[in-house]
């Protein structure tokens, strides 16, 4: 038996800032559906060298709060990074929170505006600890 990943999807509250978010780890747009009659929007986003690797941003026109609670959870997204320190600045510079800083130049976690946690993994070896990540304190849950 065959299988294939596909996507992973997360719903969102403001497609804008959470399309602006994915921007910022250098994510792209790669296709979007609009369905009038189901009243929602998906967004998929990829690395540009991954476009079969998407997240897939489920927004519904007139809110969810009218869905059934089900109690699913989501655990993170992951993405390998070139330069974690770099890519953690850039964020930061943008307002994002690093909940998790890469104080062991491997891995941070930040949330995107709809709380949905994203982990950060260095490309190869961990790079040498350095400030301001190495004393740098978590930041609410990640």
């Amino acid at each position: 038996m065959k299988i294939r990943y596909l996507h992973t999807m997360v719903r969102v509250k403001d497609l804008d800032a959470t399309m602006d978010f994915f921007r910022l780890l250098g994510l792209e747009e790669t296709r979007r559906w609009d369905n009038d009659a189901g009243r929602f929007t998906l967004v998929f986003m990829a690395p540009p060298d991954q476009p079969e690797t998407p997240v897939e941003l489920t927004y519904n026109w007139d809110g969810d709060d009218g869905l059934p609670s089900d109690s699913r959870h989501f655990g993170h997204l992951a993405y390998e990074v070139e330069d974690i320190y770099a890519l953690c600045q850039h964020l930061m510079d943008n307002g994002v929170t690093i909940n998790r800083p890469p104080r062991d130049g491997r891995m941070a976690f930040v949330r995107s505006p709809d709380n949905v946690s994203v982990e950060l993994l260095q490309a190869g070896a961990a790079k040498a600890p350095a400030e301001p990540w190495a004393s740098m304190d978590n930041t609410g849950h990640w």
